[in-house]
C-alpha cells in the first residue's frame, strides 16, 4: 500500500521536499488570514488572493491572473484546511517520488490552475452567476488523484491492488461529495482531476520514450 506513511518527520521532509513546502505554505497562509479576519468571509478571502472571476467583463479571471496560484494555498475554515492537507500529506508523496521534485511541483501548480480555469468557464455559462470566488488546494489534489487514476488504469503493475482500490474509492467518494455539498467547487475538482490524468499521461509517454532510448 503506497499511501501509508511510515517516515519520521525529518525523513518525510528529506524525502518529499516539495510536498513539505506545499503543506507549510498552506498552513502559514491560513494562520495569516485567520489572524487578520474571518476565513469564511468572501471579502476577506478576496483581499488575500482568492480566485475571482466575473460574468460581465472578466469571466476567466484574467484581469488578476496571479489569483489562479494564490487561491491554491488558501482555505475557508480549519476543516477545509485539515481535510486538504491530510490529502496532500498522504497521497502526494508517492507522486513526488515518481516524478521527481521539479516536475512534480510544475504538475501540482498546473493542475490547480487548470482546475480554477474549468471552474471559471463553467461558472461563466451559468445565468444566475455574477461573481465566482474560489479557494483551496482541491484542484491540485484532484490532479494528484488523476495521475494515480492513469497509473491504476494503464500501469497496473506499478500499484498493488489495495492502492488501486483506494484511488477508485477516493475519486468516487470525492465526486459524490462534491455534488452533494453545494459549497464545494465541483468543476474545480473535475478540472484538476482531468488535468492530472492528461498531464500525467503526457509525462508517462515522455518517460517511456526516454527509457526506450537507453
Amino acid at each position: 500500500m503506497i499511501f501509508l506513511r511510515y517516515e519520521s518527520f525529518r525523513g518525510y521532509l528529506r524525502a518529499y521536499p516539495v510536498t513539505s513546502v506545499i503543506i507549510a505554505l498552506n498552513l502559514i497562509y491560513f494562520i495569516v488570514i485567520a489572524f487578520t479576519g474571518d476565513t469564511n468571509s468572501g471579502e476577506h478571502l478576496y483581499n488575500y488572493g482568492a480566485f475571482t472571476s466575473y460574468r460581465d467583463g472578466d469571466p476567466l479571471g484574467l484581469n488578476e491572473p496571479w489569483r489562479y496560484v494564490t487561491s491554491m494555498f488558501m482555505h475557508s475554515g480549519f476543516q477545509h484546511l485539515l481535510f486538504n492537507m491530510f490529502s496532500v500529506l498522504v497521497f502526494a508523496p508517492p507522486l513526488e517520488r515518481l516524478l521527481k521534485p521539479l516536475k512534480y511541483a510544475v504538475f501540482y501548480l498546473l493542475c490547480g490552475i487548470l482546475g480554477n480555469a474549468l471552474s471559471a468557464i463553467v461558472s461563466s455559462l451559468t445565468e444566475e452567476w455574477i461573481r465566482h470566488l474560489a479557494v483551496g488546494a482541491s484542484g491540485a489534489i484532484y490532479g494528484v488523484y488523476g495521475a494515480f487514476l492513469f497509473i491504476s488504469l494503464f500501469r497496473k503493475a506499478w500499484l498493488d491492488e489495495a492502492s488501486r482500490k483506494t484511488v477508485y474509492m477516493i475519486l468516487g467518494f470525492g465526486v459524490v461529495y462534491s455534488i452533494v455539498i453545494p459549497s464545494i467547487d465541483l468543476w474545480g475538482h473535475v478540472g484538476g482531476g482531468l488535468a492530472g490524468f492528461l498531464l500525467y499521461g503526457l509525462l508517462d509517454r515522455a518517460m517511456t520514450k526516454k527509457r526506450r532510448r537507453y
